[in-house]
């Protein structure tokens, strides 16, 4: 296979992830949502349905449901200038680039990312969005996402770190990344060390959603990142198809931590437009967090929270354990206990 990034229908055609049948149906999909497969991942795609479901696009996201939204989580409801999103009072979003290395089928952002999508922060944008940060002491994390910060260059990171290292009350810099599985050579020891310059606390949440994307070439460049002192938390989101099921889940969450990676949330799928087919109901996300529980190691528990549509933040949506009078054990099993 060609080592490059797949970006067009053709593309996926020539590699063998689509048939070429079906190239005039998918027209519609990629005139409206980006499209780019990294070699990584394309590797894995042949004969693993979770991979294709995550990245090969297909007319199924041409419906879409009367509830779905082309900003979901409300980001611009609380965007109080280009590239910040501030909807908790202790931390803002930094979105430094609104570009990908892979582009998934159930992105939340899905309207705003890739080559059509929002355009990159300028210069004077940039400033702007530096300027809210630093006029405002109570902001002690920014986090920076996107698209994806892990695609920029070494310099352009190093430089956004300088930029937040002049900012004292800032004290926690978290980067959201799809990087390390996805395109794993990006990882390089210039990279980590551009995280690393601006003597901030750096913490990294991998997103991976599957154990198949965690590859031998993966867990190098997360062991770059963790050898390096930077400390790594996940994201994954449920999705219909790919890890809707305890036995999947499971293994994700356990090799997170085998490679040093804290669980942190499991996320509903959002109500992005054209992404209903891999929706759960949340009852099915209860329930597989109760299959979780008492099954594998407390270090493997993420929260299973929801973005509640209109910029209103996550809310934790986990199965209840505690009752009027009782508590209930890992088995299900019921056990009377004070609880007023």
């Amino acid at each position: 296979m060609d080592a490059r990034t797949l970006r067009t229908l053709e593309d996926l055609a020539q590699a063998d992830l689509v048939p070429p049948e079906a190239l005039l149906q998918l027209e519609a999909v990629a005139a409206r949502y980006a499209v780019a497969i990294t070699p990584a991942m394309a590797e894995l795609i042949p004969d693993n349905p979770a991979m294709a479901a995550q990245f090969v696009p297909t007319a199924a996201e041409l419906v879409h449901a009367p509830e779905e939204r082309a900003d979901p989580i409300g980001d611009d409801a609380h965007s109080p200038v280009p590239g910040i999103v501030h909807r908790y009072r202790d931390r803002v979003l930094l979105k430094a680039n609104h570009a990908c290395a892979v582009y998934c089928r159930f992105c939340f952002r899905r309207e705003m990312v890739g080559p059509d999508g929002v355009r990159p922060l300028s210069p004077a944008q940039l400033d702007a969005a530096m300027a809210y940060i630093a006029g405002r002491p109570e902001i002690w994390e920014v986090i920076v996402t996107g698209g994806d910060p892990l695609i920029l260059s070494p310099r352009r990171l190093a430089d956004l770190m300088a930029r937040l290292a002049r900012i004292d009350h800032v004290k926690v810099v978290r980067f959201h990344t799809r990087v390390p599985a996805v395109d794993p050579a990006r990882i390089t020891p210039a990279l980590v060390r551009a995280l690393k310059s601006g003597g901030k606390t750096v913490w990294v949440a991998l997103h991976a959603n599957h154990a198949d994307e965690l590859t031998p070439a993966a867990e190098a460049a997360i062991a770059r990142l963790a050898d390096a002192g930077l400390p790594m938390v996940s994201q994954t989101v449920l999705l219909k198809g790919v890890n809707d099921d305890a036995a999947t889940l499971e293994a994700l969450m356990r090799r997170f931590v085998e490679l040093r990676i804290k669980p942190y949330y499991l996320h509903h799928a959002d109500l992005a437009p054209g992404t209903g087919h891999f929706r759960t109901t949340i009852a099915e996300g209860q329930g597989l967090m109760r299959r979780l529980r008492g099954a594998v190691s407390g270090l493997c528990q993420p929260t299973y929270v929801l973005d509640i549509p209109g910029g209103h933040g996550k809310s934790p949506v986990g199965p209840a354990y505690v009752g009027d009078g009782e508590v209930t054990d890992p088995q299900g099993e019921t056990h009377l206990y004070p609880t007023t």
